[in-house]
């Protein structure tokens, strides 16, 4: 008898009623199509993502279920036939198959072998699975309706390189089984539909930044400066740009001699704080630890010392600042800013920011909606401001429908409810947060003294809103309206090489 004769045998005798035969189809089949699956892969020609979950996720699943419903199968049909497995066997194989032998009889061989097929398919499999649940595109496309937003600005990221599970996960057993057992939560909050809209931060399951982040950025080997130009574009027919020039102090200040940016995850520093229901905006204090080893706390101004849950304490690391260090969401008038500075919105076209401004910012109800309501907003402006167009201001006008578009798509996602603003970023002090959340006048310490926060504490002006990036490294004329600021701007920045 043949390999595969006696394989049909086999099935045949495992095939006692509808429930084994499911059994014997769904195993053979799913293993089957594992195998041309993987070999596609391995040849190139399957990258879809979502044939990973089907290869990895689903088949896998599929042959446990199979295995389970053949010997469900036998326990039912022995139940209906009330005989013994012995003479149940006879009926089903041939004498042959079940004639006792010294290694065992032949039928045994086949079980014990397809045994350790099995074994060896399943950890295979696990493997492969484990492997790609470690993938970001698994983590981004697994749950897409929920992870959309994640997804999209994931992509576009400083960290697109870096694994998902390198800083949601971390090293270790027990960051691997803790990550497993909130992602089993997860997904029955998804299935359910019954996760939160938008998905709530701080993450406060995120691994220790000396963990993750610091395997990379190393804040004691932060020396010296950094310098950053920021352009602005105004709302007049020309689009003016303005130019806002910092030179960012990022020393922990062991080597200048001075504080920088990074003094406060510094190793030989350490700062916590306070903040309302632990979501990191409103301080109630901050505590700086002391040469002396004693701690130095600016607390509300005029409001009585009461204790603090201690859930809501937190020593200061890099991702109270860098909160949005990979899923970055662009506030409109910045995003705007830079496709025009990157010349993907076209300054030719008359007061083109005002109007791409006025297209992104109203509250459309879905993505469909917002990408006819765009390109409806600016072709109708520009048939008023250019009711002669030319063919060149036709494709300008194109080119930044287009942009103002996948800005939209990648910082609002109405499913999820992001909407402008719903993730601010802490790492600068646009607006009343970031920095001024301690740095302000409403902290203050047992003599009243306050939080510094002065502007050159962090960085120096080289321009602040001018004509040109480099204005206050130029001497100021007499009839300067701000020729004082200027000039101490000017010998701040100077004296930094002394």
């Amino acid at each position: 008898m043949t390999l595969i004769a006696r394989y049909r045998a086999f099935v045949r005798g495992l095939s006692v009623n509808p429930v084994g035969r499911a059994g014997v189809v769904l195993t053979t089949s799913s293993f089957l199509t594992f195998l041309f699956m993987e070999l596609l892969r391995l040849l190139g020609v399957l990258t879809n993502a979502y044939i990973g979950l089907i290869t990895y996720l689903l088949l896998p699943t599929l042959f446990v279920v199979g295995l389970a419903l053949i010997p469900l199968g036998w326990w039912l049909y022995r139940k209906a036939r009330a005989r013994a497995d012995r003479e149940l066997l006879a009926e089903r194989f041939s004498p042959d198959a079940v004639a006792p032998r010294p290694g065992g009889s032949r039928l045994f061989v086949t079980v014990v072998v397809f045994t350790l097929v099995n074994i060896l398919f399943l950890t295979a499999a696990s493997m492969r699975m484990l492997t790609f649940m470690d993938t970001p595109v698994f983590c981004g496309t697994a749950c897409h309706k929920v992870m959309h937003p994640e997804w999209a600005t994931y992509q576009v990221s400083p960290h697109a390189r870096v694994r998902c599970v390198d800083c949601h996960v971390g090293e270790g057993t027990g960051a691997l089984v803790s990550s497993k057992l909130n992602g089993a939560r997860q997904m029955f909050l998804a299935m359910f539909n019954a996760y939160e809209r938008p998905v709530p931060t701080p993450v406060r399951q995120l691994r220790p930044a000396r963990e993750t982040c610091e395997k990379c950025h190393w804040p004691d080997k932060f020396y010296g400066y950094r310098q950053q130009v920021r352009v602005h574009y105004g709302m007049d027919r020309d689009s003016t740009p303005r130019y806002t020039t910092l030179n960012l102090k990022i020393d922990t200040g062991e080597a200048a001699g001075h504080a920088g940016i990074h003094w406060h995850v510094a190793e030989a520093n350490a700062v916590r704080y306070a903040s309302a229901e632990d979501e990191r905006q409103e301080m109630l204090w901050v505590e700086v630890r002391q040469l002396d080893g004693t701690w130095r706390r600016f607390a509300r101004r005029g409001e009585p010392a009461a204790p603090t849950p201690a859930d809501w304490q937190r020593t200061l690391d890099c991702v109270d600042c860098h909160n949005r260090a990979t899923h970055i969401y662009e506030e409109p008038e910045v995003a705007v800013d830079e496709r025009m500075r990157r010349g993907l919105m076209d300054r030719s076209l008359p007061f083109v920011r005002r109007e791409v401004l006025g297209a992104l910012l109203p509250d459309y109800p879905d993505r469909e909606a917002a990408m006819a309501g765009i390109a409806a907003r600016l072709e109708g402006a520009y048939a008023r401001l250019l009711p002669e167009m030319t063919a060149a201001q036709r494709q300008a006008l194109e080119r930044t429908i287009t942009a103002a578009q996948a800005v939209y798509n990648r910082n609002i996602h109405p499913l999820m409810a992001v909407r402008w603003g719903t993730y601010p970023s802490h790492l600068d002090h646009r607006h009343d947060g970031g920095c001024f959340r301690c740095h302000n006048q409403e902290l203050v310490d047992s003599t009243g003294a306050a939080v510094s926060h002065d502007c050159t504490l962090c960085h120096s002006f080289l321009a602040y809103g001018s004509a040109g990036p480099y204005q206050f490294l130029e001497t100021p004329t007499d009839n300067d309206s701000e020729a004082a600021m200027h000039r101490y701007l000017r010998e701040e920045f100077l004296k930094q090489g002394e």
